[in-house]
């Protein structure tokens, strides 16, 4: 149990002892969960002669060190699900209803085929690294512009390009679901898993639309 009495607290002098609410913007949850984390031995705690709760600032930054280095080591596993998953759907037929993809040549195909692992690589980057996420953001602007630009000299029209997008979206979705599921993450987690895909696959979608207006009304 790692509930603590006063006295015992006190003892360990080199460890910060933050309330219940610093100890959530820390940690960025919300206070139920820090609560049920602290009655199941996660996080070492102690009450105060008032009964409030203090958690040990240095277990907390321990915790958050361990969760995002497991949460990161996930996020890379993502990218390889979404490609077999997506791969596995165009061979299995899905495709035939696919008018976009059978009407691309290989040679296009093959063209397109780096920029598309790239941006899977770089969904699993966006969905781990918070402080390169406006980087990555711009960069999955140029891939949606390129890809968009591809398309359209091929003569796709638009909303062949739109079920393009949805297609490898469902595909990114889908293996977003399954990471969370083998990861246990919490509800929280997973919703901010899917906010952050969204933003991103959002921006690629603007991209795409941008680059088929390029042109229109006699402007670039």
């Amino acid at each position: 149990m790692t509930t603590r009495t006063l006295s015992e607290a006190t003892e360990t002098k080199t460890t910060r002892w933050l309330t219940l609410g610093e100890a959530c913007k820390l940690l960025g949850v919300n206070e139920s969960t820090l609560r049920r984390w602290a009655d199941a031995g996660h996080v070492r705690s102690f009450r105060t002669p008032g009964g409030h709760r203090r958690f040990s600032e240095e277990d907390l930054r321990a915790l958050i060190e361990g969760h995002t280095a497991e949460r990161r080591a996930s996020y890379r596993d993502l990218g390889q699900l979404a490609l077999a998953r997506i791969r596995r759907r165009l061979q299995r037929g899905r495709a035939q209803a696919a008018e976009w993809y059978t009407a691309l040549p290989e040679s296009t195909r093959e063209k397109l085929r780096p920029l598309g692992r790239r941006l899977v690589a770089l969904v699993s980057d966006y969905l781990g690294r918070g402080a390169q996420r406006g980087r990555l953001l711009d960069e999955a602007r140029e891939i949606g512009l390129e890809y968009g630009r591809e398309l359209k000299e091929e003569g796709l029209g638009l909303r062949a390009v739109v079920e393009a997008f949805v297609f490898f979206r469902r595909g990114l979705t889908d293996s977003a679901v399954e990471l969370c599921q083998r990861s246990n993450l919490s509800a929280e987690e997973a919703v901010e898993v899917w906010d952050l895909l969204s933003t991103l696959a959002d921006q690629v979608l603007v991209a795409l639309a941008e680059a088929y207006s390029e042109g229109a009304n006699g402007r670039s």
